[in-house]
């Protein structure tokens, strides 16, 4: 790997832990790898919004399911 890659992935490596610290601050609840994910399908040309609504939509369905979970004792 030449110098020049190992410093593009160094900067990588920085934006996505400058991320996920703001991430942090604002209790997104994302993991890095989730966040990192998110960042390529953004950057592959997917609407930021509609990312975030899929992303509550998910967690509103999971919740859901965990409350029904455990009113049904399992």
């Amino acid at each position: 790997m030449s110098s020049k890659d190992s410093d593009r992935i160094t900067a990588a490596q920085q934006t996505l832990d400058t991320l996920f610290d703001i991430s942090q601050l604002l209790n997104t609840q994302l993991d890095k790898e989730t966040l990192a994910t998110c960042v390529g399908m953004i950057e592959s040309g997917v609407n930021p919004e509609a990312l975030a609504a899929v992303i509550q939509e998910l967690r509103r369905e999971a919740a859901a399911l965990n409350a029904q979970n455990t009113s049904d004792g399992r």
